[in-house]
């Protein structure tokens, strides 16, 4: 159960508030909510522009099923089809600002949203799968990160 107080700090501004997480120990759900609290101010628009070599394309976030890197290419994984950029795995994972979105490799993230589910593979790996019929591998690396993203 998570307890919250108010605690009057003029040192502060209403605008620019600061927050103290206490707890027995820092388990994912502390995580969890440290995260949160990180997120709750940030600019967050559900739309984010994808440059190809024609165009900028629009795609709305609940879109977006996962991004692989194959070779020097960025492939958008989205519910109407593919779109090739040359934006970095990292950069676009940080425009997306979204706790929807997980990397599940080094080449990879996906759209929690869009996960229809997770099976055994070699040597401590697992394959994800998802919707329209995509899936990717999800890294040993990568597994404990996802299944606690996942709460489980």
């Amino acid at each position: 159960m998570v307890r919250s107080r108010f605690s009057e700090n003029k040192r502060y501004a209403s605008t620019d508030p600061a927050v103290t997480v206490e707890a027995a120990v820092e388990d994912q759900n502390v995580q969890a909510l440290m995260a949160y609290i990180d997120r709750y101010g940030a600019n967050q628009t559900n739309i984010v522009p994808i440059k190809t070599e024609e165009r900028i394309q629009m795609v709305r976030l609940d879109d977006i099923i996962m991004a692989d890197v194959q070779d020097t290419q960025l492939l958008v994984f989205t519910t109407t089809g593919v779109l090739t950029t040359r934006e970095r795995l990292a950069h676009f994972a940080d425009r997306l600002a979204s706790p929807d979105f997980v990397q599940v490799s080094k080449h990879a993230i996906v759209n929690l949203n869009h996960l229809l589910s997770l099976e055994d593979s070699f040597s401590g790996s697992m394959t994800a799968k998802l919707s329209e019929h995509n899936k990717t591998s999800v890294s040993r690396k990568y597994v404990q990160l996802l299944a606690q993203r996942l709460g489980l």
